[in-house]
């Protein structure tokens, strides 16, 4: 097994909106804001080559939205999901598998791209099956009112129609772990059922956190997103996670974090906090 990090581009969201109740003279200090309070966030993906398997865990925000929904998110930086597979010579239609922690814009977006005449949409990976899991599709095709604007049928839809989309049932993530050779940790706290990956990989536990812990700045317990749907239920989760993480020296990929590649984390006696930042080829190489 080889794994790389994906770069998919670089976005900013509001500092607030990140940390929820967290006074900006708090967060601030980890995550610094412009003068829009808008924060650096990255989209970083996750290539698992495994044999004859190609698996990308997320895919970012694509590039068929419209520049004003881009407007939003002021997308910095000159990276590109297909730059990056390019760097470690692969191509989009080399992936066999597409694996969604869930299913929000930022971390599906690039799973569906323009047609050729852009008079519709199609699968980005024209070999790849999508892996996300019923309960957690039912719940982003028929979007409650906090999360619609999250939930885009475009990024969804043509998964499906074309026959590509696959459920992982959690009553048999063993059968699914023969198959793609990595641990899934079900959580409910920021959205229904997103699926965390553990991955052990040279000796040492990875964990591609996704939303559970987007940043280096959310470890402190208290520091969750407003964009949750049940915060008091990542508290309760989180808590969980950061206690095992840092029993058992897991190894933390941040998807969304622009300046914190890989961290680990301690106890201290103010609880779990972030112990050391890596980057992927300090950690591995």
């Amino acid at each position: 097994m080889k794994l790389y990090p994906i770069e998919t581009g670089n976005f900013k969201l509001d500092g607030g909106a990140m940390f929820g109740v967290v006074p900006k003279s708090l967060w601030s200090r980890t995550n610094p804001a412009d003068s829009n309070n808008m924060i650096d966030i990255a989209a970083t993906s996750l290539l698992i080559e495994d044999g004859d398997k190609l698996i990308l865990i997320d895919t970012g925000l694509g590039n068929k939205q419209s520049d004003k929904f881009f407007s939003y998110y002021y997308r910095w930086g000159n990276h590109s999901l297909d730059k990056s597979l390019k760097q470690y010579g692969f191509h989009r239609d080399d992936i066999t598998d597409v694996f969604m922690t869930h299913l929000h814009f930022d971390h599906c977006g690039g799973s569906v791209q323009w047609n050729k005449d852009r008079t519709g949409y199609e699968p980005a990976f024209k070999n790849a099956k999508f892996w996300t899991n019923k309960e957690h599709w039912d719940w982003a095709i028929n979007p409650n009112d906090r999360e619609k604007a999250s939930f885009l049928k475009e990024n969804l839809l043509p998964m499906q129609e074309s026959g590509q989309l696959c459920f992982l049932e959690r009553e048999k993530r063993r059968e699914f772990y023969k198959q793609l050779n990595f641990e899934v940790l079900f959580v409910d706290g920021h959205t229904d059922k997103q699926m965390i990956p553990i991955i052990s990989y040279k000796g040492k536990t990875l964990v591609f956190a996704a939303d559970l812990l987007p940043t280096a700045g959310h470890v402190p317990l208290p520091f969750v997103m407003g964009y949750d749907t049940r915060p008091l239920l990542t508290l309760k989760e989180k808590k969980a996670f950061l206690q095992q993480a840092a029993d058992e020296d897991y190894y933390l990929f941040l998807e969304h974090d622009a300046h914190n590649e890989i961290i680990n984390l301690k106890h201290t006696e103010k609880g779990v906090r972030h112990n050391q930042t890596f980057t992927f080829n300090q950690l591995f190489n």
